[in-house]
């Protein structure tokens, strides 16, 4: 009997180790990841606009672009004709990845 109980406590024992390094592995690829997830000075982050904008009153393209991570709005947006003629209710499509500089 004393051999049976040695058994299941050693069972026990290895799948609580297995368990635990397991949890530890998942962990650390999970930090690794969000420390990853830059490019020469870029982070990525999370999506700060949807793919579709539409213009609120008193923006224009550039503070856009600027809040929304897209630079190229003009080019995204053939129906553009003038850049300084953006009125409220106008709508942009924006690009569907964004990044901000790294602090």
């Amino acid at each position: 009997m004393g051999g049976s109980r040695t058994a299941s406590s050693d069972i026990t024992a290895w799948c609580s180790a297995v368990g635990l390094l397991s949890l530890i592995l998942l962990l650390s690829v999970r930090e690794n990841n969000a420390s990853n997830d830059s490019v020469r000075g870029f982070q990525f982050s999370e999506k700060p606009c949807e793919e579709i904008y539409i213009v609120g009153e008193g923006e224009t393209l550039h503070t856009i672009g600027d809040k929304c991570g897209d630079p190229f709005i003009v080019e995204r947006n053939p129906h553009i004709h003038d850049p300084d003629d953006v009125f409220p209710g106008l709508v942009l499509r924006i690009a569907p990845f964004y990044f901000s500089r790294k602090v």
